[in-house]
């Protein structure tokens, strides 16, 4: 099997797994992995039980595709990714209900607990409000994600990078469970922030761990 061919498989099994994760309703979000001089994404508007490996789409790094299907309006903000993060080899973007519920708000996560160390920093920032598809909300998503892994996107959703598909939807889950907790502490009073020394601590720990390379096993606590 081709490498490409083997990626195209990957988006696919991946994109069916966004719903039973909690991750994404219907054919909402988008998935792409770096290749080549540019990447491969899932189409627009294909239910993720119908897309079959020939249907996602090579997109270069200019936007240019030759596919019977369009990329994901989104495409955008996945080409500047990959064009600004050279440790970004896959995206995923979804509209779980936490991140999406705390983005119509437009509110950072901060350091509410160890685990905002999957988002390389120390908050899940959100970013600026831009209608989808367009320049500047992917201009502004690639500002959310200077130093993060991670990012909310102002009453939009979410979006998360990794090294392969699979740290990358690993990544999405946690910070969805990062969103739901925080939401969950608001309600019962007011969270306490992790100092910048703990955050510290946890970044260098997720480190050793391997958990910002391609290894994503939880460390021992």
């Amino acid at each position: 099997m081709s490498i490409e061919r083997s990626l195209r498989e990957d988006i696919v099994a991946n994109g069916l797994k966004l719903t039973p994760s909690g991750l994404s309703q219907g054919t909402s979000g988008n998935l792409s992995i770096r290749f080549g001089g540019g990447f491969l994404i899932t189409p627009s508007g294909v239910p993720y039980g119908e897309i079959t490996p020939d249907d996602v789409v090579y997109v270069d790094m200019d936007g240019h595709y030759e596919h019977s299907r369009r990329p994901s309006s989104e495409w955008r903000f996945h080409r500047d990714i990959y064009a600004a993060r050279a440790d970004a080899h896959a995206v995923v973007h979804a509209h779980p209900p936490y991140s999406t519920a705390l983005a119509m708000c437009r509110m950072d996560i901060p350091a509410v607990h160890y685990m905002i160390a999957v988002g390389g920093g120390d908050s899940i920032r959100c970013s600026d409000y831009y209608t989808y598809g367009t320049q500047a909300l992917s201009d502004a998503v690639v500002r959310a994600l200077e130093g993060r892994l991670a990012c909310l996107m102002a009453n939009h959703g979410m979006i998360a990078t990794g090294a392969n598909m699979e740290q990358a939807m690993w990544r999405a889950v946690e910070v969805e469970t990062l969103a739901r907790q925080y939401t969950l502490a608001m309600q019962i009073g007011k969270p306490v922030l992790l100092t910048d020394d703990e955050v510290a601590q946890a970044l260098e720990k997720f480190g050793n761990y391997g958990l910002m390379s391609k290894q994503i096993s939880t460390p021992s606590q």
